[in-house]
C-alpha cells in the first residue's frame, strides 16, 4: 500500500477502500500470490467474519491455485493470523496511531483524537466493526487466532500507554486499560446502531484524563 493510498483513505472506511484500490485501473496489481491471498482474506474476513469464509472461496477470489494457497498458508488458521497482523499494521498503526498523532498538538489531544477517528469510522458506510474483538469472540481465547487477537488488543493498549506516558499522566498502565474499555465499548455500541458512540465516549475520556493528571 502506498503512502498516497493511505492519505486518500483517512476516513474510517479507508482500510477496505485502500485494499480495493490496489486493483483499480491505472494502478499496479500486487505482485505475489501471498499478498493477493492476504488482501482477499482481509476484505472477506473484515466484512463477514472467519467461519463464514471458506478456503475454496478465498482461493477463487485470490486467483491462485490450491497448491499455491497451501504452500503459503498450510491452514486457514495461518491465514487468519496473517489477516490480523495486516489489520494491526493498517488499522492500529497506519491509521489510528499515526493519524491521532498528526491531529493532536499534544499527547493529550492525540489521545482524544482517537475518538474523532472512531467517529468518522462509525459514520462511514463501510464500518464493519472491530476485527480483533470479533475474531476473539468467534474463535475463543484458546484458539490460535483468538490468542493473536488478544496480542493485537494488548498492542493497542500499548499505543495508548505510550501516549499517556508522553502526556505525563499518572499510572499510565491503568489509564490505558480504562481507555481501551472506552475504545472497544464504543465500537460495540456503534455496531449495535448508536453512531454517536465515539462522541459519547470522548466526553468520558476527558474526565478520565483529568483523573490521571
Amino acid at each position: 500500500m502506498s503512502r498516497a493510498q493511505t492519505d486518500r483513505s483517512v476516513l474510517a472506511g479507508f482500510i477496505l477502500r485502500a485494499m480495493a484500490e490496489q486493483d483499480a485501473p491505472g494502478q499496479q496489481p500486487l505482485g505475489s500470490a501471498q499478498e493477493r491471498i492476504v488482501d482477499t482474506a482481509y476484505e472477506l474476513f473484515s466484512r463477514r467474519g472467519i467461519r463464514d469464509v471458506g478456503v475454496d472461496e478465498l482461493i477463487e477470489r485470490a486467483g491462485v491455485a490450491k497448491a499455491t494457497f497451501y504452500r503459503h498458508f498450510p491452514s486457514k488458521d495461518d491465514l487468519v493470523i496473517a489477516f490480523l497482523d495486516r489489520r494491526e499494521e493498517l488499522w492500529t498503526r497506519d491509521w489510528i496511531e499515526k493519524e491521532a498523532r498528526k491531529r493532536g498538538a499534544t499527547p493529550e489531544e492525540s489521545l482524544l483524537a482517537i475518538f474523532d477517528l472512531l467517529d468518522e469510522w462509525f459514520h462511514h458506510p463501510e464500518f464493519e466493526g472491530g476485527s480483533f474483538m470479533r475474531v476473539l469472540f468467534e474463535m475463543g481465547r484458546q484458539h490460535p487466532a483468538g490468542r493473536a487477537s488478544v496480542r493485537h488488543l494488548r498492542n493497542m493498549r500499548g499505543m495508548v500507554r505510550r501516549l499517556a506516558e508522553e502526556a505525563g499522566l499518572r499510572d499510565p498502565g491503568a489509564f490505558a486499560l480504562s481507555w481501551h474499555i472506552l475504545i472497544q465499548g464504543s465500537i460495540v455500541v456503534a455496531a449495535e446502531g448508536d453512531l454517536e458512540a465515539a462522541t459519547r465516549a470522548k466526553e468520558i475520556a476527558r474526565l478520565l484524563i483529568g483523573r490521571h493528571r
